[in-house]
């Protein structure tokens, strides 16, 4: 009897242990996915994302067992120009009807330089190429919500988003805002 005590302390404590050292889950409520990317004259052309899914499992105090997982419906790609917009769809460029996820997959955390400030190594995945990338992130919780947020530069032909162009530059500065709750 005294055995079977023990080990159902020792298994509950072990439980605990288990339950309470994973990393926190969290639900995304909304997303902003935009890009910035110099084209001739050295005019802007902007744009944006939508179509986000993703599952996030982060908690600072344990990076090792952090992960986030994203998809992005690359059809919805949105400049304000609906020709442009066709454009960027077609197979020149993102070939949306062959390729319509761009996904990111995370492969480890580390912490940044200042308070909330984290760095993390992705795969990301545009058409066929699958590259990996450090993307820094601020992380900022606020009770039950929290706040991603990442600005980065993305070299598109490395990706075979278009050709190499005089008229359309080859780095593209993405921003990623992402809000997350309990």
């Amino acid at each position: 009897m005294l055995l079977t005590l023990i080990k159902k302390l020792f298994s509950g404590a072990l439980l605990f242990l288990v339950l309470t050292s994973q990393a926190q889950g969290w639900k995304p409520t909304s997303a902003s996915i935009t890009f910035k990317i110099k084209h001739a004259l050295g005019a802007t052309a902007d744009g944006s994302f939508k179509g986000f899914v993703g599952a996030v499992i982060f908690d600072p105090k344990e990076l090792a067992n952090a992960t986030i997982k994203a998809n992005i419906a690359a059809k919805t790609i949105d400049t304000g120009l609906k020709i442009r917009d066709k454009i960027l769809r077609s197979d020149e460029y993102f070939d949306v009807e062959t390729y319509p996820i761009i996904i990111m997959v995370s492969q480890r955390f580390e912490k940044g330089a200042k308070e909330n400030e984290y760095v993390g190594t992705f795969s990301l995945t545009l058409k066929k190429t699958t590259k990996v990338i450090k993307i820094p992130f601020s992380f900022v919780q606020n009770g039950a919500t929290a706040q991603f947020k990442s600005t980065f530069q993305l070299n598109r032909t490395e990706y075979e988003i278009g050709k190499k162009s005089s008229l359309l530059g080859d780095i593209a500065i993405i921003s990623i805002t992402l809000n997350v709750q309990q």
